[in-house]
């Protein structure tokens, strides 16, 4: 049996990682007898009316930039540990101490408690594609240099790095999934300047207005909440030894432009929708965004086991049904 942790556990990925587990009783196939959810706000235990087995679960708040949670989250001895907790790009580009304290340092801070306490756990880092950066190639494999143009960015190749060097020392057993950017994220607005790229959809949906900040020429590198939690799962319990000390992977995503996720509105919402959709420029946003990469071919995920939407039509679907709304 397995004991999972999850940190950012009050977050949106964290939050259906959670409930996912605690619906099927397991991770990526694996049983699982106890689940821990942690972050620096106290995340709310899944509600589900009958857990298999009554999956014990235990929640609280824990601030990963402080240097005693790690050694307090490492005595729980768990066997895989999800690391999701982090400050976000816009955030991290604004409050360049915090990000640096929260993302790295944090981070670090996790694998030394790992490594002082001799517990070596399947660790799942999630990464990010602001790992790369220009000039790019038509479509970008896992072979293109890192050179991030943001501070966040930054501080997640830095922690590639980190979770692939204490893998080969045997400190820890990590896998760092590059996620793409998550559409349509339900609920508020974050400080991510990634945010409006679920905006445009779910406010329009919800008969809200929403600000577009970038030309609708921008095009981008998106997947589903719902296929994010698929990777997490997936590598969580994968068969490490075929990385081959590689230990950061691309995730398969599609890759869109704005206009299209704005012609994906108007065929399944219709045009009032779309009417909704405010140009507001903003020049901070548009040169943070015009640094990321578009497209991928990610071979290599997808060999392993990674797989991606379908359709930029299926994740507006699959939001919709989720959120209750007839389109």
């Amino acid at each position: 049996m397995t004991h999972v942790l999850i940190l950012g556990a009050a977050g949106m990925i964290g939050a259906r990682l959670a409930m996912r587990i605690a619906e099927n009783g397991t991770i990526g196939g694996q049983p699982v007898d106890r689940l821990t959810l942690a972050d620096v706000v106290e995340p709310e235990a899944p509600a589900i009316a009958a857990a298999p087995a009554a999956l014990p679960i235990e929640t609280f708040a824990a601030d990963i930039s402080d240097p005693e949670t790690a050694e307090r989250l490492v005595c729980l001895k768990p066997d895989i540990i999800v690391h999701l907790a982090a400050i976000v790009s816009g955030e991290a580009e604004e409050d360049f101490d915090k990000g640096y304290r929260v993302n790295l340092e944090g981070t670090l801070r996790l694998l030394e408690a790992l490594r002082a306490a001799r517990h070596v756990p399947r660790l799942v880092f999630a990464s990010s594609i602001a790992v790369y950066g220009a000039p790019y190639p038509e479509r970008i494999t896992d072979e293109h240099h890192l050179t991030p143009l943001t501070s966040y960015g930054t501080q997640k190749a830095i922690c590639e790095l980190l979770i692939a060097d204490y893998s080969r020392k045997g400190y820890v057993d990590a896998v760092g999934l590059r996620l793409p950017t998550i559409v349509v994220r339900p609920g508020k607005p974050n400080k991510a300047a990634s945010g409006f790229f679920s905006s445009i959809i779910r406010e329009p949906l919800n008969g809200e207005v929403a600000t577009l900040p970038v030309p609708t020429t921008v095009r981008h590198w998106m997947a589903s909440p719902r296929a994010a939690v698929s990777f997490l799962e997936r590598a969580a319990t994968m068969d490490t030894q075929p990385l081959e000390g590689r230990r950061n992977l691309t995730m398969p995503g599609i890759s869109v432009t704005v206009q299209e996720q704005i012609d994906t509105l108007r065929e399944l919402a219709g045009q009032q929708r779309v009417k909704l959709i405010r140009y507001q420029p903003d020049e901070r946003i548009t040169a943070i965004v015009a640094g990321w990469p578009r497209d991928f071919n990610t071979f290599r995920a997808r060999s392993l086991g990674f797989a991606p939407d379908r359709s930029f039509t299926d994740i507006v679907r699959t939001y919709a049904t989720e959120e209750g709304i007839r389109l």
